[in-house]
């Protein structure tokens, strides 16, 4: 009994409680981040061979230096600044149209704007693929024959597959960032707007004096988290195309990449270095947004 006694005092400790309560998550980070990076971060210098497992220094990363990496690397980079262009403006202008008291059917249009996130990417990728087909029978292409146009092979020319891509992107994720939008707009307080419509403001004065500067978190977040979904797509490619291979790598991304060097080709010593490299290059494009929009400022 004495001994359970002191066992609850010290777990009932006011200096003991907090690591307590952070333990779960300090053991989650080391085991499902920490140890994978560190053990991919190791890995990249290897050549992975089951038990013939050897340092080959910066082998795999000289290997890198090849143009199918370059395409891939501009591809995930491209699709980054395209969704990330796309993915801001159009969900905050839905979400401050369904958070004007004067919209009609408010619930109905929030609940059909995020059943996509909902839907299975393996499902949505297949539905595109099927839509944006070869054959004239597919749904683009009787589109495009209702103004007299010819059949689009859609996923063998880049311009129609980034078009695809991008679709697929609207598709999937304008609910979720309407939905992160939504929050914010719903977080300002409403004095602020009847203050303004007092002082004879106008929709765009009240727009650009009070809602973007109150959602500018909303947006470093939403936009934080898009530059990683950017460079990290991979599901969208890998379904449209059925398959990691895509005619001249018009479709591969970085992780696309790894994926055929990994999975495909066992190659985990290269596969490793992508990861690698690809982490410190979303790191470094996070940190440089964050810094511009001043999230590491005193007193912000």
């Amino acid at each position: 009994m004495e001994k359970k006694s002191v066992f609850k005092r010290f777990l009932y400790s006011q200096k003991v409680a907090p690591y307590v309560f952070v333990l779960p998550f300090v053991l989650t980070f080391l085991i499902f981040f920490a140890y994978p990076v560190g053990s991919t971060f190791v890995m990249s210098f290897q050549k992975v061979a089951a038990e013939n497992t050897a340092f080959v220094g910066l082998k795999n990363y000289k290997t890198l230096l090849n143009p199918i990496f370059y395409k891939a690397l501009k591809n995930s980079a491209l699709y980054m600044v395209l969704s990330c262009a796309i993915m801001i403006p159009i969900p905050m202008v839905l979400a401050a149209m369904l958070n004007n008291k004067n919209m009609v059917g408010k619930g109905f249009f929030r609940s059909a704007m995020f059943v996509p996130a909902l839907t299975s990417v393996v499902v949505a990728g297949v539905v595109f693929r099927m839509m944006f087909g070869e054959l004239e029978g597919s749904f683009a292409n009787q589109v495009l024959s209702i103004f007299g146009k010819d059949p689009i092979i859609w996923l063998r020319k880049p311009v129609t597959v980034w078009i695809v891509f991008l679709l697929l992107c609207m598709w999937r994720w304008t609910g979720v960032n309407m939905m992160y939008y939504l929050s914010g707009l719903q977080q300002i307080p409403g004095d602020l707007y009847e203050s303004a419509d007092i002082d004879g403001a106008t929709g765009w004065q009240k727009m650009r004096y009070i809602t973007l500067p109150l959602l500018k978190p909303t947006t470093v977040y939403v936009l934080t988290i898009s530059i990683f979904a950017g460079m990290a797509m991979f599901s969208e490619s890998f379904l449209l195309f059925n398959g990691s291979t895509n005619p001249n790598n018009v479709g591969t991304t970085v992780v696309v990449y790894l994926y055929r060097m990994g999975l495909e080709q066992n190659n985990y010593g290269l596969a490793s270095a992508i990861g690698v490299i690809l982490l410190i290059i979303v790191m470094i494009i996070n940190m440089i947004q964050l810094t511009i929009n001043g999230t590491f400022k005193k007193g912000e």
